[in-house]
């Protein structure tokens, strides 16, 4: 039984077998010089964003002060990487939150982070003359140079392939490498969002699935698993090595839900992971200790489409069919062996398939 309070352990071969993404792209970039003053305003109307999900503001009080104080001084800062989507027109931060949100809360007067939070934003640990100033009590001079500093940005789009905005994917994950590296979900997060992660998020706090998965995963891994399963049941006729690239497809496919409703995606998962659990309880998908990622893609589709003709109500029978599939040798091999391949993904689709079909 998996504990609610343990955060699971998950085999995916995948994470190994798919290193490279092997895309090529024609990007548009272009560099803005942005005034401080504009970046704060696009901010505050949501014309540049910082996306839902993105790792949280880490910058302590003492850091984001010297930020503002070298701009103050006129130093030279880093520029920040936006990219600019094309549905909405708004720029979305893929490098540059930690000084973004610095000027944002400067400007506000409220720090937001740290036992600061909430209270007045005072410059600290800076030169004299700044220390304690908050954007209001700068002298006017002061204030007009910080308005005038400029932010080299740079915006960049992806011109081909069309729709997936993988490159942008592939921007954040190598310019994301230091300190705490995000995980793939937590950056296709940050790159799609949309009503899809909203879905995402619901359907990862159905009870059957908790109690079969346990905790939240830290690396969000359970809502990899949620997007791993519409990603087979729809687009498995269009996988492709790697998985990291076909979860990325389905994430651009349907990030607004135009492709598949909601309702559609919430009675898919709920139906499926429904009778999983009912026949299986905690232990589905776990074919030795841990749950395996590529058992759980391929009993979630062959459940889902069973279900297609109608409500399984011999879930003895379900259970049989389940551990007679575990037991076959090439069911094994596709769920243990360079998960990734397609050949392996094709197989054990279809042996699950085939299972539970005739139920």
């Amino acid at each position: 039984m998996v504990s609610s309070d343990i955060e699971a352990e998950v085999i995916d071969e995948s994470e190994k077998d798919d290193e490279e993404i092997p895309y090529k792209y024609l990007i548009t970039s272009y560099g803005a010089d942005y005034p401080v003053e504009s970046i704060v305003k696009k901010l505050e109307k949501e014309s540049i964003q910082v996306p839902p999900f993105q790792r949280d503001y880490i910058w302590t009080h003492s850091e984001a002060s010297r930020f503002v104080e070298s701009l103050l001084l006129g130093l030279p800062v880093p520029g920040v990487f936006l990219s600019k989507d094309e549905e909405t027109q708004n720029l979305l931060v893929i490098d540059g939150q930690q000084r973004l949100r610095s000027l944002q809360y400067f400007y506000d007067g409220i720090f937001r982070r740290g036992p600061a939070s909430g209270k007045a934003f005072l410059l600290k640990n800076v030169q004299t003359q700044y220390e304690g100033k908050t954007y209001k009590t700068l002298e006017r001079e002061d204030q007009l140079r910080l308005d005038d500093s400029i932010i080299h940005t740079t915006i960049v789009k992806q011109d081909d392939p069309e729709g997936d905005n993988s490159s942008t994917y592939l921007i954040f994950e190598r310019l994301n490498t230091s300190g705490r590296q995000l995980y793939p979900q937590e950056i296709r997060n940050c790159i799609f969002h949309g009503e899809l992660n909203d879905v995402l998020k619901e359907l990862n706090t159905n009870s059957h699935w908790r109690k079969i998965f346990g905790k939240e995963s830290t690396r969000q891994k359970d809502l990899e698993l949620i997007l791993r399963f519409f990603s087979m049941y729809f687009l498995s006729d269009k996988y492709q090595r790697p998985m990291k690239a076909f979860l990325n497809t389905y994430m651009g496919y349907n990030r607004h839900l135009k492709k598949n409703s909601a309702e559609e995606l919430r009675q898919l998962f709920s139906s499926a992971i429904d009778v999983v659990y009912k026949a299986l309880s905690e232990k589905a998908f776990h074919p030795e200790r841990a749950l395996n990622a590529a058992v759980f893609d391929a009993v979630m589709v062959g459940a889902a489409r069973r279900l297609q003709k109608g409500v399984v109500t011999d879930l003895n029978k379900f259970k049989e069919k389940y551990e007679s599939l575990l037991l076959r040798d090439d069911f094994e091999k596709a769920y243990k062996t360079a998960t990734s391949d397609a050949e392996n993904v094709k197989e054990r689709l279809k042996l699950a398939t085939e299972a539970f079909e005739g139920i």
